[in-house]
């Protein structure tokens, strides 16, 4: 299991930004993927970016062109910047991480993001 520590939440009007920090246990190249997934309550918690194999970034639908995954490897850190902010992009946001394609997935203690109209 890979620790990780989040930090960056918070509130912001609509059309601002805001970025999120996760920082790994473990030195950042033995992790297959990390990203961020996001939850509001009722749903399912969804994938919102991505970095696979420490070079290919998935993005959902909903942000792409919005918002940036970057990765800081000497820090064991990958980031979430997040432009255009919109209410609908209110939920608590989960950093995870997984070592391989089948190892069981590690995740955050999750930091709200909410976003005003």
């Amino acid at each position: 299991q890979v620790q990780l520590v989040e930090s960056g939440g918070g509130l912001v009007q609509a059309g601002g930004s805001l970025r999120l920090s996760c920082t790994a246990s473990i030195n950042i190249f033995r992790i297959y993927s990390m990203g961020w997934y996001r939850q509001v309550p009722g749903k399912e918690r969804e994938l919102v970016a991505s970095i696979v194999s420490g070079v290919s970034a998935v993005y959902a639908d909903s942000v792409k062109g919005r918002f940036t995954i970057s990765r800081d490897t000497p820090n064991n850190t990958v980031f979430l910047q997040m432009n255009s902010l919109k209410p609908e992009d209110t939920a608590v946001y989960y950093c995870s991480a997984t070592t391989s394609r089948v190892s069981p997935r590690s995740w955050g203690q999750g930091t709200q993001v909410t976003v005003s109209s």
